[in-house]
């Protein structure tokens, strides 16, 4: 955890921070709006410090969180989770939707690897 500066790009913390597999996609993920800060849409560049709030849609899961620490290199994941903490509301909400994603799966979900002739019928009679 780097406690020596005051501030740190938001693209770079949100990859210490392990949301992001890579900066670059952390980039874009800026870039697209799916990271507000504080309520606000923001550039790459921006700087982070502690106490800021952040919105993170990474696709599958949305998050959002308090800033706690600081840091630009990427470390253990332990240490990145020192670095934020995840409100209760947010906490809840992804809950439900990970329920809700194990209750209702696809027909096609359950199929693995090439799909055979009696599994393709089986999709194409649950299929609209």
């Amino acid at each position: 955890m780097n406690t020596g500066s005051a501030a740190v790009r938001i693209d770079k913390w949100l990859w210490a921070a392990r949301f992001f597999k890579t900066r670059s996609l952390a980039t874009d993920a800026v870039d697209g709006g799916k990271v507000r800060l504080n309520g606000e849409r923001i550039k790459p560049a921006r700087s982070v410090k502690p106490g800021d709030t952040l919105a993170i849609d990474n696709g599958a899961t949305e998050w959002e969180v308090v800033v706690r620490g600081l840091s630009e290199t990427r470390g253990p994941a332990a240490v990145a989770q020192t670095l934020y903490e995840e409100t209760a509301e947010s906490i809840a909400k992804r809950q439900q939707s990970a329920e809700t994603r194990r209750l209702f799966q696809e027909p096609g979900a359950a199929i693995r690897g090439r799909p055979t002739k009696r599994d393709r019928r089986k999709l194409d009679d649950s299929s609209w």
